[in-house]
């Protein structure tokens, strides 16, 4: 753990974190409470905070461990291949980023939370993806690996396509969203990333 914490200061200390604040809020329902996202009061320029709080707590254990899971196998490379501060702004901007399009889409809806770390992760899996988009990811629970590249393309489709049909108390626009941000902010903190992730394109195409 030191070594991580020597080598990816910025990542680890969002990992452990997240984590221990998760694993409070499963007994502390007024935590919940005050972390928890809740669109129509933030778009009414209320509980504004909650855009990152909300990014802290899990719903449940299996939401923690899926999220955690994503973040230990990509956060650490990406911070080591583009820098602390630069791996920050990538994830807490993708956190804030992933949440505002919800805010809006339910700022009339009283009743509606969202919490969770998945808009962050995501950003940073698709910067990851920006920087080795011929690495292989495996997809649960198909035992095929597939290029980053390809899952990236695959992630985007299903996500939007459950965002307009699902009832599984899923944010998946905050999933769709936070993949977005994270490319965006990439892209402007990296700009040769773009010629980098094209050249890898026609590489594999030739």
């Amino acid at each position: 753990m030191i070594e991580f914490f020597l080598q990816t200061p910025v990542a680890t200390l969002i990992f452990i974190f997240t984590i221990v604040t998760s694993i409070y809020a499963f007994n502390d329902t007024v935590l919940y409470g005050k972390f928890m996202l809740h669109p129509y009061s933030v778009y009414r320029k209320n509980k504004v905070y909650t855009l990152i709080t909300s990014g802290l707590i899990h719903a449940n254990w299996m939401h923690l461990i899926f999220n955690m899971f994503t973040f230990y196998f990509f956060a650490f490379k990406l911070e080591a291949t583009i820098g602390h501060w630069q791996f920050g702004l990538i994830y807490f901007l993708g956190l804030i980023l992933s949440d505002l399009p919800t805010v809006v889409k339910h700022k009339e809806d009283f009743w509606y939370n969202s919490l969770g770390a998945s808009g962050a992760v995501s950003a940073v899996l698709f910067s990851y993806i920006l920087f080795y988009p011929f690495s292989t990811l495996m997809i649960f629970p198909l035992p095929i690996p597939i290029w980053a590249c390809l899952f990236g393309v695959l992630y985007l489709i299903y996500c939007a396509y459950m965002s307009k049909s699902s009832r599984d108390n899923i944010n998946h626009d905050a999933h769709f969203f936070g993949a977005i941000a994270g490319v965006l902010v990439t892209v402007i903190l990296v700009p040769q990333i773009v010629p980098h992730f094209f050249a890898a394109l026609m590489g594999a195409i030739g």
